[in-house]
């Protein structure tokens, strides 16, 4: 059963779509709760104790999200060079037409946002990157998680690669949603316009909602309240 899901080109598809809808979920779900930054301190540092006091549900759930990620990019790569190897001769004349640029360009976009992925970690989750900004705490004692993402995002470079990663996620799930309806079977000729435009408008809300805050936090927002 595995090694026909994982051996064959249309389970590959299969992993790639259900990873990319867990993944999807994750990213609305992550983003909702994030945006509380603008109901202040108080709410986001309460919503970040609360997941922490998850305990041993929350490293189900992360080690969870890491195995999709792995399995999301196994499967995009397999597939991609199983694509190439079948087609080792280019056309003479190219056709731009025939896909989109973000079908086109979905490998790339999808590890530049690993990497992304990968330096977030580093910098909100783990503190490894700049450690003096995990370390605050708030007046109740809680990890200050507002103050970090306040002082985080007034660095430039770091919030310009985080909301160039959120273009980048535009242009990856703009095709992605629309690619993995069609591989389980929910996209046809009847809805594939509704399904494509509903993409969009998915991946525009979350480039917009995910924009927002290093965008608010580099016009000045939160500044007066970081210690």
């Amino acid at each position: 059963m595995l090694k026909r899901v994982f051996g064959s080109s249309l389970g590959k598809k299969y992993v790639m779509a259900i990873t990319g809808l867990v993944l999807l979920g994750f990213v609305i779900m992550h983003m909702i709760g994030n945006l509380q930054l603008f109901l202040g301190r108080e709410a986001l540092n309460r919503y970040a104790a609360f997941l922490q006091s998850l305990g041993e549900l929350l490293w189900v759930a992360r080690i969870g999200l890491l195995a999709s990620v792995g399995l999301h990019i196994w499967a995009a790569v397999t597939l991609t060079l199983s694509n190439r190897a079948a087609k080792p001769v280019r056309y003479a004349v190219a056709n731009p037409n025939a896909s989109s640029y973000a079908s086109r360009t979905m490998i790339y976009s999808g590890l530049i946002v690993l990497a992304f992925i990968v330096f977030h970690l580093a910098h909100f989750t783990l503190g490894l990157t700049h450690p003096e900004q995990y370390a605050l705490i708030d007046e109740q004692s809680r990890h200050d998680v507002f103050g970090m993402v306040v002082s985080g995002f007034q660095s430039p470079w770091v919030s310009g690669f985080y909301i160039l990663a959120m273009g980048l996620l535009f242009a990856h799930l703009s095709h992605g949603i629309s690619a993995f309806c069609q591989s389980l079977g929910l996209r046809n000729a009847a809805n594939h316009s509704l399904i494509d435009r509903a993409a969009r408008v998915i991946s525009a809300s979350l480039f917009v909602g995910n924009s927002l805050m290093p965008l608010a936090v580099l016009l000045g927002y939160g500044k007066d309240l970081v210690r």
